[in-house]
């Protein structure tokens, strides 16, 4: 950041919208630390990685709209545990819920890059999409980039505590995910029971 200043920490934020294991929840204070500095300025800094969270949204959503709902279904049948009705239901969820999640997902670790992915499948109008990404990356953002400006070098104390956060949202959502296998697992142990019964 000090030698590309804020053009480098939105280019941080739309790799980590990538790859998601590249943590905002670092990039973002530090951005706000190296302005407090005068490394670059605070707006500067504001302005950048929104456009860097929009950018690396974009890529996302584009990747979702190439793939199409065809080529999604058939990954979806050669994955173990997942039905094609899997997808049909993401879907219709998405399609009820599309605007919330895109808006709201911005603030849940991984799941703010990966909602992009849907929205390109289902077409979601651009400006749109847009938009809510703009409008929840900047809020998202701020939180971050201001706490690292006023801590300055107490910065990295947000990623502690945000850290937690983010543990606790993956954890929940691991639950889930085991919670769907074993019901799975249960479902078809169950169905092939009854077929050999016949």
């Amino acid at each position: 950041m000090e030698s590309l200043g804020a053009p480098g920490a939105g280019l941080a934020i739309a790799l980590e919208n990538l790859f998601p294991p590249l943590p905002s929840e670092i990039i973002l204070p530090l951005a706000g630390f190296t302005a407090s500095q005068g490394g670059m300025s605070l707006v500067a800094a504001l302005v950048w990685t929104t456009l860097g969270s929009v950018v690396g949204a974009l890529a996302l959503y584009w990747v979702g709209a190439l793939l199409g709902r065809d080529r999604v279904v058939a990954i979806a049948e050669k994955l173990p545990l997942v039905k094609a009705s899997d997808v049909h239901r993401t879907e219709a969820w998405f399609l009820r819920h599309g605007t919330k999640a895109v808006f709201f997902g911005r603030f849940i670790p991984v799941f703010r890059s990966l909602i992009s992915i849907p929205a390109g499948v289902e077409r979601m109008r651009l400006p749109v999409f847009l938009g809510l990404t703009a409008a929840g990356s900047a809020l998202w953002n701020a939180i971050f980039v201001l706490a690292g400006y006023g801590l300055g070098s107490r910065w990295h104390e947000v990623s502690d505590i945000v850290g937690v956060y983010s543990k606790v949202v993956l954890a929940v959502a691991a639950a889930a995910l085991v919670a769907l296998v074993v019901i799975r697992l249960v479902k078809s142990g169950s169905g092939r029971r009854r077929a050999g019964k016949r």
